[in-house]
């Protein structure tokens, strides 16, 4: 029994026990299972089902909080509730917001990573937040905790970078990647049909209608990021699969983790520069 244990391990893709010299995974055919560096549970703190959702809003906020503290003097406090308690524009720009003029202007080309985690004022957050915990559960029930952080990061980089591709100068916000998690939800429900698909697609095609009511009627809302992350969130799932199609395998996550830490390195440096920039003075 001890010489089993030793040379037994959990299959790194379904979890199920094996032979750690076995040449294929019996049962999901993973290629060589026992190899040191596949048996490596990636990202398995930040991902995990029961984590993603509470670190993605904690890096929000987080970021919501740093960009009111840079400029404390330029925050807004207007009548209009939509702009109430709005960090100032340099301290956006600083941060990593995104748009024609950080991409163009200054080469921030990265800033379609960085922007996802940024907002212009405390509604704007908490919209997006709220949105975003009430329909990740459902893509990580459906796709699994990699394939929801590879959606969410995908889908906000394709809004911005459309919205950049028509022209929109300045924007930011978590929006673009929560409509690409409706995008997501979209698809999975049409495509698997029945009681509950239907169901699915009913109820999220309402929020998908109403967050374009929503843009169309409020100014400043940028339906480009909007619809391009939704059209984004409805391709990456078509192309990742959902869970009663195939599960979560060995590359879904190898994708989560690079697009986890593609973030992290955005958000790490749009911090670093800010504050040389603030040392400095100059942005370039």
């Amino acid at each position: 029994m001890e010489k089993m244990n030793r040379n037994s391990i959990l299959c790194p893709n379904c979890r199920r026990l094996i032979s750690n010299d076995e040449q294929h995974c019996p049962y999901c055919g993973l290629r060589n299972p026992g190899s040191h560096w596949k048996s490596i549970s990636l990202g398995k703190g930040l991902l995990g089902p029961d984590r993603i959702i509470i670190n993605i809003i904690t890096v929000n906020v987080g970021m919501f909080i740093l960009s009111i503290l840079m400029n404390p003097a330029s925050i807004g406090f207007s009548a209009n509730p939509l702009s109430f308690l709005s960090p100032g524009a340099k301290s956006l720009l600083l941060l990593g917001a995104s748009g024609t003029i950080p991409i163009d202007q200054f080469h921030r080309w990265w800033s379609v990573l960085s922007a996802n985690y940024l907002h212009g004022s405390i509604l704007h957050i908490l919209f997006n937040m709220v949105a975003l915990w009430q329909i990740g559960p459902l893509i990580i029930q459906e796709y699994g905790s990699y394939r929801m952080v590879s959606i969410f990061t995908l889908s906000g980089v394709g809004g911005f970078l459309i919205s950049y591709l028509v022209g929109v100068p300045f924007t930011l916000g978590a929006s673009a990647a929560v409509c690409g998690l409706i995008g997501a939800a979209l698809y999975f429900g049409k495509s698997r049909g029945g009681q509950f698909g239907q169901a699915v697609y009913q109820q999220v095609g309402g929020w998908a209608i109403g967050i374009f009511v929503f843009g169309f009627l409020v100014p400043g809302i940028n339906n480009w990021a909007h619809g391009g992350g939704m059209f984004c969130g409805v391709l990456t799932g078509f192309l990742l699969g959902y869970r009663e199609r195939n599960e979560e395998n060995f590359y879904n996550r190898l994708l989560g983790v690079i697009c986890v830490l593609a973030t992290l390195a955005a958000l790490i440096w749009a911090v670093g520069l800010a504050v040389v920039i603030l040392l400095y003075g100059r942005l370039s």
